[in-house]
């Protein structure tokens, strides 16, 4: 009887095997590609542009070069719109979307996708021009609202309008330049996304200092990675990249000193993370230095976060709720162990 089914469980796990492979391909398809294509957004200050150059920068772009430092390949990137950001995920035109995305019930359900963290908490807002003495987003009854199509902050608009009693006007477009010649040229009185794209709008708009961020949150944001559903190899690799960019900030491993770190800390933690110990980078198909070399190539989360956003830079936002979970924040990290 034990034979007949040990022999049912082998034939079984024999007919599953061709479906799980096809499924858990996306790592071997980078390796054969030799790099990884990540879907990033459109010329977005904050998160994701070409400079003159064409070198590809911002907050989502370091992300994106993490992930394939830890894999031991160069990164393409790919710019994609709202509307086109899925269509290219799910054809496999991309590998990973690093695009400013919410996770959301329906994208995780409904399209089939997965999310690979949060590497961004964040909420929707509205920016104003300052002539027209709107303090807060209570005052937009009437008002003709710049929008991207396709998006949750469309669908969080007419919610939000339709609470509060509220009339507007949506002109609606795909590209967020677009919106912003728009809404500069007073083509709408309101613009509104994301509050961090919104302070990244602000500050390649025409004249910054003209323009208000209303005080009003009226959505939640998480924005997180997104992979195909279904490889979950794939998805514990973005994963624990993210993961381990923010355990460096914790644990004070930096891009100047992540090679000290490795061959000089006692932390279990820190030796498991760094590949000195344990077989963690091998368990997922990538080399055991998986968590250093993406480190080594972008620095810790908080490096990143300073980097592209940070008070310093021409976006000048504050960590807030993005600060780690030990400073006032909710950013968190699973252990590695």
């Amino acid at each position: 009887m034990k034979t007949r089914v040990a022999l049912f469980a082998a034939l079984v796990l024999a007919l599953a095997l061709p479906s799980i492979a096809s499924a858990q391909k996306t790592l071997a398809d980078v390796k054969a590609r030799g790099a990884l294509s990540c879907g990033v957004g459109v010329q977005s200050p904050a998160f994701a542009f070409a400079d003159a150059q064409g070198n590809y920068r911002g907050f989502d772009v370091e992300f994106c070069r993490a992930t394939a430092a830890a894999i031991g390949v160069p990164v393409k990137f790919r710019q994609t719109s709202a509307k086109e950001r899925f269509p290219a995920l799910q054809s496999g035109e991309v590998d990973l979307l690093y695009r400013t995305t919410t996770v959301t019930m329906s994208r995780d359900t409904k399209l089939g996708f997965d999310f690979s963290g949060v590497n961004y908490y964040d909420g929707q807002g509205f920016m104003v021009h300052k002539s027209l003495g709107v303090k807060s987003a209570k005052e937009l009854d009437g008002a003709s609202v710049c929008v991207a199509t396709g998006t949750t902050t469309e669908l969080n608009l007419a919610d939000y309008m339709r609470t509060a009693g509220m009339k507007y006007k949506a002109i609606v477009m795909e590209q967020a330049q677009d919106l912003l010649k728009a809404y500069d040229a007073g083509r709408c009185d309101v613009y509104t996304t994301d509050r961090s794209s919104l302070a990244s709008e602000r500050a390649a708009a025409k004249n910054p200092a003209d323009n208000i961020i209303l005080p009003e949150v009226i959505s939640k944001e998480p924005l997180g990675p997104t992979v195909r559903h279904g490889d979950n190899n794939w998805g514990d690799i973005v994963r624990w990249v993210l993961n381990a960019l923010i355990i460096a900030e914790e644990k004070g491993i930096t891009q100047a000193n992540v090679d000290k770190v490795a061959k000089e800390s006692k932390d279990p933690e820190v030796q498991r993370m760094l590949g000195v110990t344990d077989q963690f980078g091998a368990d997922m198909g990538v080399p055991n230095a998986w968590a250093l070399n993406a480190i080594k190539a972008t620095g810790n989360y908080g490096e990143i976060f300073e980097r592209t956003l940070g008070p310093n830079t021409p976006i000048g936002l504050d960590r807030g709720i993005n600060q780690l979970w030990d400073k006032g924040g909710i950013l968190y990290a699973p252990p590695i162990r």
